[in-house]
């Protein structure tokens, strides 16, 4: 008894000396008495029972289906024979639930040493069930998973699978997301388990709070953040959800922002994101210390490479003494100091800035120290990653080679040039390793290819096509040797196309490039009357087209190529050829011509066939650092062309097309370019009011060229225009329903087009979509034409011709004109006459078996001449003129420029590039079609 209580005065002291380790080191100082204390009384140790040492006879296992016993008893230490204690036992039932193999252990027998290990096994996994997973896909969850089919189910398992699925949720921003593990038994000892998964709205960023900024106001800090407030202004952000790593991202965007504005004291102290109780929203606050602005002081460059001259090389940098500090402007100082340490061989120039602050003077000065380095030579160049692509393709764009120094102006045109391929991943880099000495150096080009070959198939119908049918095929790296082969059909009711074409870039594996093109056309000219569409003339064009091109040098490139073409231009002999034998029937017989009262005289011109042979030149300087989306450098083209190397077409034809690119920042990217031409004919003056160059080789201008413009929306054209009310009752006008004019367009000899424009980037959700926004404006004109002929002109003498309108004549003796300007008509018959003595033409009857349907001057009978006898007793009737008076106006020859401004987005959707633009006209000529917006599918941009 007495050892009982000393047990328990003892364990109470030990209580109470643990107490007193968690209080202050005052506390304890107070506890301790100075004086000595009285020794405790003497007591009797307890004394401790020795453990019962047994020895195991037999060992067996009971309840094992899948287990066998051998593996169970191989997780324990018991072994027959061997002697057992109380604790061996409970140390076995430990060792064989920390196996999770088993859900239950117990042995029975410890008395007697005929141990029984009785066990319930863990069930085995049949399926693994989710439920109510919409915004995150099954695959994705699998990927995370530990628990699958066939496996040992165990809750700890499930429980770290539970904790990794709300993870998976958390990374999206569905922080109320809750998942419910549940276990449905089956036979055979197997389970289902089922995660039901209640995923929750996404956790937005409800308001973002800033403490401590007092220059720069909350909305211009928030303006500077990648995460976004959930609000209508940022329905197409991506980044309205609560991401950590963001918050992060965040500060040192904060931090960038004032240390770019001379706040080099700047810092966050704090950032917090607090869940709001219904687990929806997150208010982010930051707590902020500006601190002073500072300003450059003196600027200095130290350089340890003897080539350098400091001062030179301090004077020609961008920074400074007494502008701004700005960290943004140390960095390009360093890139730029490091590119000139590069262009003079060094290619691991260190430079270092180091940063003289001055707290009184709030100064910020800055010496940039160079460290002495070896000029450097290219040791060798390691070309990996493409499967495809032989080597000779991406070696020849460098401009660097192995032995060479080192120069960081070349390896950075090398780079620009294997980008402007489009064989391989947007952004690629040449890396730089260091060689197996000092001074050497390895050019690592690592590309990733990427799908060269694009084949298109496409099919439709249109109220105006009606059905259409567009394949294509190109591959822009034919046998890995940087070949262009393709092909393309195009076929609808109003055009069809057949094109081949081939060019190899390294003829021989020369620095020459040779390619060619066939193609045969089918195309049909229109103008709309109303909502209908009609075909004016109709051109077949066959030809072949041979480019041959060589650089002169880095920049410059000069081409020439040969065209060979026939042209067969038409019109529809039924609707605008004259009735030359009077049979009722247009265009039946060999004397039928085209009639210019129907089609107007300017397409009456271009019927015909000719042959176009033409020779040209290119001269093309390029500079861009990408040929497919550039964002710096420039390029120019001026080419010249000479039509009459045989064939029937003599021209001299000359175009410009200038272009120039640079980043303006913060993924701006700005634009200017301007284009022109010129065509000056070779041959004789075909008459008066015919223009010596066809209309079927100038120039047109319009969709989708010209943004806020019809397709052929701009230049000279001829305006058609019906008469209105009666001649007789003196109400006669012109038509003035804009559908019902007859517009034709008839192109130019010269031409010029200006653009202006800026890439606005957006966030990373709109860019992953592929979507890059412009705004632009746009200035040009088409113009230099002669002035048609009238195709309806108005006789005042009022000739007998079938097809001429009397003209009234004024008291002066002059033609009249009506206030609108077209020609004031007299009241006359409106009955067709033959053309050569102006005589009444009648139809023969019906009941004339055999000339029934024939127009004759013989009011009965049948003759047919005019002035020979009718014969038969046929009585005809009056044929009417079916033309009725058309007033022709010319209009849109002017050079004053018109102008329009828009906006308009490229996007990479899923059926090709597509480009939207929403133009405004802001000036225009009479007669010019503006368009406000439109779209193109499928082209490059």
């Amino acid at each position: 008894m007495t050892a009982i209580k000393a047990t328990k005065i003892g364990a109470r002291a030990t209580a109470t000396l643990l107490a007193g380790t968690m209080l202050s080191g005052a506390a304890l100082a107070q506890t301790a008495a100075p004086t000595t204390a009285p020794a405790p009384a003497a007591q009797t140790a307890p004394a401790v029972p020795a453990p019962v040492t047994r020895t195991i006879k037999s060992i067996r296992v009971q309840g094992s289906q899948r287990i066998e016993p051998e593996t169970v008893l191989s997780y324990t230490r018991l072994r027959v024979g061997d002697a057992y204690t109380n604790e061996t036992i409970d140390q076995a039932i430990k060792d064989l639930l920390a196996s999770e193999l088993l859900a239950d252990v117990s042995i029975e027998g410890v008395e007697n040493g005929d141990l029984v290990i009785r066990i319930r096994e863990n069930p085995v996994i049949n399926r693994v069930i989710y439920e109510g997973n919409k915004r995150l896909k099954e695959d994705k969850i699998k990927k995370e998973v530990k628990l699958a089919p066939r496996q040992i189910f165990t809750r700890t398992a499930v429980r770290a699978d539970v904790a990794r699925i709300v993870e998976l949720y958390r990374r999206q921003g569905r922080f109320a997301a809750v998942v419910e593990p549940k276990m449905v038994s089956l036979d055979q000892n197997r389970v289902d388990v089922i995660f039901e998964v209640h995923e929750g709205p996404k956790s937005k960023v409800r308001q973002i709070n800033i403490i401590g900024n007092e220059v720069f106001s909350d909305s211009k800090l928030r303006g500077e953040m990648a995460t976004k407030t959930a609000s209508i202004t940022h329905l197409m952000s991506s980044n309205t959800s609560y991401d950590q790593d963001r918050l992060a991202y965040d500060q040192q965007k904060l931090r960038q922002f004032y240390l770019t504005n001379g706040y080099a004291d700047f810092r966050v102290i704090s950032a917090v994101a607090e869940l709001t109780p219904d687990k929806k929203d997150f208010i982010i606050t930051y707590v902020v210390e500006e601190g002073p602005r500072y300003k450059f002081g003196p600027v200095t460059v130290d350089s340890a490479i003897r080539d350098f001259d400091d001062k030179k090389l301090a004077a020609a940098l961008s920074i400074k003494e007494g502008e701004w500090y700005n960290a943004k402007a140390v960095e390009d100082t360093v890139e730029q100091l490091s590119e000139t340490a590069g262009i003079a061989g060094y290619a691991f120039a260190d430079v270092r800035p180091d940063f003289q602050r001055d707290k009184e003077a709030l100064t910020m000065g800055m010496n940039f120290h160079i460290a002495e380095a070896n000029r450097t030579y290219i040791e060798r160049i390691d070309i990996t990653g493409n499967r495809q692509t032989q080597d000779k393709v991406i070696r020849r764009e460098f401009r660097v080679a192995e032995g060479d120094a080192f120069n960081t102006f070349l390896v950075k045109r090398s780079q620009d040039r294997i980008n402007s391929l489009g064989y391989f991943q947007d952004k690629f880099e040449i890396e730089r390793v260091e060689g197996s000495a000092p001074d050497r150096i390895v050019l690592k080009a690592n590309v990733e290819e990427r799908a060269n070959g694009e084949l298109t198939l496409s099919a439709g119908f249109s109220s105006l096509e009606q059905f259409i049918l567009q394949a294509s095929i190109r591959q822009r790296n034919f046998r890995g040797m940087g070949q262009t082969v393709s092909a393309s059909v195009d076929y609808s009711s109003y055009s069809k196309s057949v094109e081949l074409g081939f060019t190899e870039p390294y003829l021989f594996d020369k620095n020459i490039a040779l390619g060619g093109t066939i193609f045969r056309r089918d195309y049909n000219a229109f103008n709309y009357l109303g909502s209908d569409r009609q075909t004016t003339y109709s051109q077949v064009s066959t030809g072949a087209q041979i480019v041959a091109g060589v650089p002169l040098t880095e920049y410059w490139t000069l081409s020439a190529r040969y065209y060979l073409a026939k042209d067969n231009v038409t019109l529809d002999k039924s609707n605008f050829y004259t009735d030359s034998n009077s049979d009722g029937v247009r265009g039946n017989s060999p004397g039928d011509t085209c009639d210019p009262q129907i089609a107007g005289r300017y397409y009456c011109e271009a019927v015909g066939n000719r042959l176009t042979s033409l020779v040209g030149l290119t001269l093309t300087y390029d500079s861009l650092n990408s040929r497919l989306r550039p964002s710096r450098g420039e390029r120019l083209s001026l080419s010249g062309d000479f039509a009459g190397v045989g064939g029937d077409v003599r021209y001299l034809r000359a175009r410009f097309d200038a272009d120039k690119y640079w980043n303006v920042g913060s993924g701006f990217i700005a634009s200017v370019s301007a284009e022109g031409g010129y065509i000056h004919s070779l041959e004789k003056s075909r008459g008066a009011g015919i223009d010596s160059v066809r209309i079927t080789d100038r120039f047109y201008l319009g969709e989708p060229q010209f943004r806020g413009f019809d397709i052929r929306g701009v230049g000279p054209r001829v305006q058609r225009i019906a008469y209105t009310g009666s001649v007789a009752g003196g109400d006669q006008a012109l038509v003035t329903d804009r559908d019902q004019i007859i517009d034709d367009a008839i192109g130019g000899k010269a031409y010029y087009l200006t653009k202006a424009e800026l890439e606005i980037p957006l966030g990373a959700g709109a860019a992953e979509m592929g979507l890059r926004p412009s705004i632009f404006i746009m200035a040009g004109s088409l113009f230099n034409i002669t002035r048609p002929g009238s195709s309806v002109g108005v006789d005042p003498a009022c000739p007998t011709s079938p097809y001429g309108f009397c003209q009234k004549v004024g008291s002066d003796g002059k033609p009249a004109f009506n206030a609108d300007g077209s020609p004031s008509l007299l009241p006359r018959d409106n009955f067709l006459k033959d053309p050569t003595t102006g005589q009444q033409l009648f139809a023969v009857s019906a009941s004339d078996p055999v000339n029934s349907g024939f127009y004759t001057t013989c009011k009965v009978g049948y003759a047919a001449k005019a002035g020979d006898p009718c014969v038969g007793t046929s009585v005809n009737a009056i044929v009417n003129n079916p033309i009725a008076p058309v007033y022709e106006r010319y209009v849109g020859n002017s050079a004053s420029p018109r102008l329009s401004i828009g906006f308009g987005v490229n996007w990479n959707s899923p059926f090709g590039p597509l480009r939207i633009d929403v133009a405004k006209t802001l000036l225009h000529a009479k007669g010019d079609d503006t368009k406000l917006v439109t779209f193109n599918v499928g082209t490059q941009f």
